[in-house]
Formats: structure tokens, sequence, C-alpha cells
């Protein structure tokens, strides 16, 4: 173990409309927003880790370098959820075998399951079939 004492305060996502991004991962994520400073939008800080959303010019181009994984008991009924929530399913990664979505300005995230599951030689998943 290391003697460091940084830690990963908050992860903060890019948005042309963090508004509206911060009210979609507010309702998924069951956080509510609870400040605005400048250009960012904040929800409330949980286990020590805060999450907001930064305003920015220019839309999002090419995969995400870093991405979320949320977890659920029913990663399909989630599915449906997001979906109604203004989030899509991404089926270019259906191959990989997980759960792969986009919230409204098309940053992707994982939803997968709660608990162990099996992953082959690859690296896919296979808690979908």
């Amino acid at each position: 173990m290391s003697d460091s004492t940084i830690r990963i305060n908050a992860l903060i996502v890019d948005a042309i409309d963090p508004e509206r991004l911060a009210a979609f991962w507010s309702a998924l994520l069951g956080r509510p927003i609870v400040g605005r400073t400048g250009p960012y939008v904040w929800l409330r800080r949980e286990n020590d880790l805060g999450l907001g959303f930064q305003r920015i010019s220019g839309p999002k181009v090419g995969k995400n370098r870093m991405h979320v994984d949320v977890s659920s008991a029913d990663p399909a009924a989630e599915q449906r959820r997001i979906e109604g929530l203004g989030g899509r399913r991404l089926n270019e990664y259906t191959d990989g075998g997980f759960l792969v979505m986009a919230d409204p300005e098309g940053n992707e995230f994982c939803v997968i399951p709660e608990g162990p599951f099996e992953l082959d030689d690859e690296g896919r998943a296979d808690y979908l079939s």
C-alpha cells in the first residue's frame, strides 16, 4: 500500500447543458442536485465522492477514455428506466456482453449486475444472455 494522501474528490462530466445532464444523473442515481457554482452543477456527495457537471462549449467527440459502471439487481429493468430518462443503449458494444448505455449527451456508462458475474478470456460478460 502507498502512503499517498491524495484521493479522488469528485468526478466531473463535461456537458453542453449541465442542468439537463445533472437532472438525468440525479434521477438515475437518486442523488439530488445540491448546488451550482459558476459553470458547475453538483449532485449530493455520497461515500465522500462528488459528482459535478461542467458547462463546455462543444459536443462530445469520440469514445470516453473513462466511464462509470453502475450496478443493479436487474440490468434489463434499469435499461428501460434509463431510456425513459432520456438515455439510450449503445448496440455497437453488444458483442462485449455488457449493457452499455449513453446519457443524453452521449457519455458512455455500463450497467452491471450486483454481485459477481463471469467474464470469458476476452473480457466479455455473459450476464445479459
